[in-house]
Formats: C-alpha cells, sequence, structure tokens
C-alpha cells in the first residue's frame, strides 16, 4: 500500500552499527511519545511482518547465510521492507502513527552499497523501487567506534552473534564511515548522535530532533 494521500502521521528511522543503541532509545522514545498521546508504532528491519520474519531468519539467523553474495543480501533486505512499507508502514501512517522503524533503506545504502562495495545507482534504484514514496521525515544516526560496537555485542552473553555481528571490525569501520558520509551528504534529513554518551542524554538529543518535526 503506497501513500495515496499525505499522511497524517510519519516515520522517523533509527540507524547505526551494531551495538549503537538503536532498541534502547527507540524503546525509550516509543514510551515518550505515548505519554505525550502520540500514537506509535515500533517495527523493525529486516522483519515487521510475517515475510519479513521469514527474510530476517534467512538473512540474519541462517548458520549457513556467510556463503551468501552481496547482491542477494541486497535483494532479500529490499524484499522485506517492500513488504513492510505496504502491509505496515504506511497504512499506519495514514493512520495518523508516529512509526519508529529499527533501521530502513539508509542501512541497504550503507552496508550494501559502501560495506559490500556494490554500485550506488542499482542499490539506490532497488530502495527506491522497495519503498516507493514513503520516506521517513527524520533519521537518527547513533554514531558509536567499532571498537565500543565490537564489546557491546560481546557483552550480550545470551545472544548468539547473527551474521552482521560476526563481521570484523574493519567492516565495522566502514560502515560507521559510510554512514557519516550519509549523513554529510543529505544533512536536511540525517542527523548524528554521539552513541558513546548516557542513555539519558542520548535520549535528551533524539527528543530535541524528534520534537521539530512532530505532527
Amino acid at each position: 500500500m503506497p501513500l495515496t494521500e499525505d499522511p497524517n502521521g510519519i516515520l522517523i528511522s533509527f540507524e547505526g552499527a551494531e551495538g549503537s543503541g538503536k532498541s534502547t532509545q527507540i524503546a525509550r522514545l516509543a514510551k515518550r511519545l505515548a505519554k505525550a498521546k502520540h500514537k506509535v508504532l515500533s517495527v523493525r528491519e529486516p522483519g515487521g511482518t510475517e515475510i519479513g520474519e521469514q527474510i530476517r531468519n534467512i538473512i540474519v539467523h541462517n548458520s549457513d547465510g556467510d556463503e551468501m553474495c552481496a547482491e542477494t543480501e541486497l535483494l532479500l533486505f529490499a524484499a522485506a521492507r517492500a513488504q513492510l512499507v505496504r502491509e505496515t508502514i504506511a497504512p499506519a501512517m495514514m493512520d495518523g502513527f508516529v512509526v519508529l522503524s529499527d533501521r530502513f533503506m539508509d542501512s541497504s545504502t550503507v552496508y550494501q552499497g559502501i560495506g559490500r562495495n556494490l554500485a550506488s545507482d542499482p542499490v539506490s534504484m532497488i530502495n527506491h523501487f522497495a519503498i516507493g514514496n514513503v520516506m521517513p521525515s527524520l533519521t537518527i544516526v547513533y554514531d558509536v567506534p567499532p571498537t565500543i560496537s565490537k564489546r557491546r555485542i560481546r557483552q550480550r552473553a545470551s545472544d548468539v552473534p547473527d551474521r552482521m555481528e560476526r563481521e570484523n571490525i574493519d567492516f565495522y569501520k566502514v560502515i560507521r564511515e559510510g554512514y557519516l558520509l550519509l549523513a554529510e551528504r543529505i544533512p536536511e534529513r540525517i542527523v548524528v548522535i554521539d552513541g558513546t554518551q548516557t542513555e539519558v542524554e542520548i535520549e535528551r538529543q533524539t527528543w530535541k530532533f524528534v520534537k521539530r518535526i512532530l505532527p
């Protein structure tokens, strides 16, 4: 379902390397928005729909997936995103929700385009084909050094590292540089917050940007 008219709600996406603190801040923001009487929906990529969760299992949790080529990875992410947009995000925006998405199209631009070294034109074309006319009003990147990302992942004692989390530190360096470059290119939409600060301070800065675009 594309947006057929101006939506009453908005989409905010959250980006950053693994271990950047996105999930924690999304949960904090969702509570704050709900307290302020906004209708809130939190989604994640890949996932958020039955089809998307099945794709997520292939991409993230399949132990044989380390042999997955970059092109396949890109197309699987795009397929999950296309389903999420049409089944969940677009209808929620038309119904006046503030949708908080843990990753969106910028993840493909950075991870597959820059991290996997795929050409930018096909990545951009596939991205826009997947999302149609649904775009974030704001994208927040939580920036942390690669060493901190890796340390935080190791501290998740109860979780088995997924494909992305098993990447080496050089890959994480490229991902960080990719996000910072993207923020320089699109300053009207993408803002960067230092993810090494306290959770309370990160929440404060997140709210500062979010409240500017609330309907």
